[in-house]
């Protein structure tokens, strides 16, 4: 009897270690808070995805719209999901539970564990593609080669399993390492070095390139809007371009939202995380477009910009071996500093959901379990590329694609939608408002009328228009 009482206790004290671990995670300073959620919404988005997207949407006039959009559509999504989160003090897994106080809202969390899985599939695959040409670019391997072999070599890559597989784990792996640690150890240590770092690289890549002779056509295109052509492809292009590159609707923010201090300002915040996003999506323009038209290329090359025209860019510069390295370096780090959010997102899952559970998982267990999850959505999609399951080629394309394709057009527009919903129906006014104020500043009631209106009706419709543009039904 005595010896049951003692293993009664000792459970309860694992439990209530188990709890404290689940849900008393925070950041434990502004900066780190910043920094992280910074991270987490720059990636390739911002640097591989952003300047091919507007190259090919007329360059400044798609800038405009972008900057627009951000405002009125990014900004409120941005802070939706930090509502969540820190009204809840729960992840994905428990929020919605936490604040409807029943099931019928769980498969949004559900939905939110999928979604970030799905993306590791083929985010960590471009993640390890970048670890592949940064070695590369160390060892001189794009040296005197031609714009055709440079295209050769990316082909390789891709028919190349075994390469592919390397880097993409060894990726998988970085990031595992730094989740190990919790979240002050491990995810806020590392953002307050990465992200400086990024930004500090990309300020002297933009120094570099601007010196070469002709760049000064690449800012014009960049900057200089030619209005006629902005058509509602490029609103809609730039709408989608800001909804993916803030990395919203995945629940990442959610779980971030549920580590801020309570008194942290979420507006201020939120705004602080757009205006790093947006700068870095910027410096990326300011980088790319001058090399791409003081060397002649096309600036709507497509994604193999960034691992085809601009090595062969770094090769016709000065400095070559330094510029593609500092590149490709930097590149790197936009997609570590992601992949440790989408990863972080289901660890979160996995230890609330267990939390009560007979064999509750600590968060190294979850770390080994997601990093095995993200192995296994890796290898379908290598083996899908490579051509060594040809039986995953559905519809003639490979499931990177479809990978990319289901989270983009489907999951994140859908959960992102249900979540402003929630905010703008399901919440009461007045627990938005709540959060939307501290003690220490108090948001004007202006504003909050005014986010309180975009959230009920028009970021749903903006969401709405995407996701019908995506599937298909809606064009214009």
């Amino acid at each position: 009897m005595h010896a049951a009482r003692v293993r009664n206790y000792l459970a309860a004290c694992f439990f209530c270690m188990q709890q404290e671990q689940t849900t008393n995670a925070t950041f434990s300073t502004k900066l780190g808070l910043i920094m992280a959620t910074a991270g987490s919404a720059v990636g390739l988005g911002n640097i591989w995805k952003f300047p091919y997207i507007a190259g090919e949407n007329g360059g400044g006039a798609f800038l405009i719209i972008y900057l627009v959009c951000v405002l009125l559509f990014g900004l409120p999504l941005l802070m939706v999901e930090f509502i969540i989160g820190k009204h809840s003090g729960k992840s994905a897994y428990g929020a919605f539970r936490e604040l409807t106080h029943n099931n019928r809202w769980q498969w949004l969390s559900w939905s939110c564990l999928l979604t970030p899985l799905i993306i590791t599939g083929f985010y960590f695959v471009v993640t390890g593609w970048c670890l592949n040409y940064l070695t590369e670019a160390i060892t001189n391997t794009f040296n005197n080669l031609s714009a055709t072999q440079l295209t050769e070599n990316f082909e390789n890559l891709q028919n190349h399993t075994l390469r592919m597989f390397g880097y993409s784990i060894l990726a998988v792996l970085l990031t595992a390492a730094v989740l190990w640690f919790d979240v002050n150890k491990g995810i806020e240590r590392l953002s307050k070095i990465l992200m400086p770092l990024l930004l500090l690289m990309m300020l002297l890549m933009a120094g570099r390139v601007l010196m070469l002779p002709g760049s000064n056509v690449g800012m014009s295109f960049f900057f200089e809007a030619d209005f006629s052509k902005i058509t509602p492809d490029v609103v809609l292009s730039a709408m989608g371009q800001c909804f993916f590159s803030l990395s919203i609707g995945m629940g990442a923010l959610i779980t971030y939202g549920a580590y801020m201090p309570k008194r942290q300002n979420i507006t201020v915040t939120s705004l602080q995380v757009v205006i790093l996003d947006t700068l870095v999506a910027l410096l990326a323009g300011i980088i790319i477009f001058p090399a791409v038209f003081a060397f002649g290329f096309d600036p709507a090359e497509g994604p193999e910009l960034v691992f085809v025209v601009l090595p062969a860019i770094f090769e016709q510069m000065s400095f070559s071996w330094f510029s593609s390295v500092l590149f490709f370096t930097l590149l790197g780090i936009a997609a570590i500093t992601s992949t440790i959010s989408l990863m972080e997102v289901v660890v979160a899952f996995l230890t609330e959901a267990t939390a009560h559970r007979r064999y509750p998982l600590n968060r190294h267990k979850a770390v080994l379990i997601t990093a095995a999850l993200c192995i296994v959505m890796i290898s379908v999609c290598i083996l899908s590329i490579s051509g060594s399951w040809q039986w995953l080629v559905i519809a003639g394309h490979d499931m990177f694609y479809w990978f990319d394709k289901v989270t983009s057009c489907f999951l994140m527009p859908i959960n992102a939608l249900a979540m402003t919903l929630f905010v703008g129906w399901i919440l009461q006014k007045k627990d938005v408002k709540t959060e939307l104020e501290t003690h220490h500043n108090i948001v004007h009631r202006t504003y909050i009328n005014v986010f309180w209106q975009l959230v009920r009706f028009f970021v749903p419709i903006a969401i709405l228009a995407i996701f019908l543009n995506g599937i298909g039904i809606f064009t214009i």
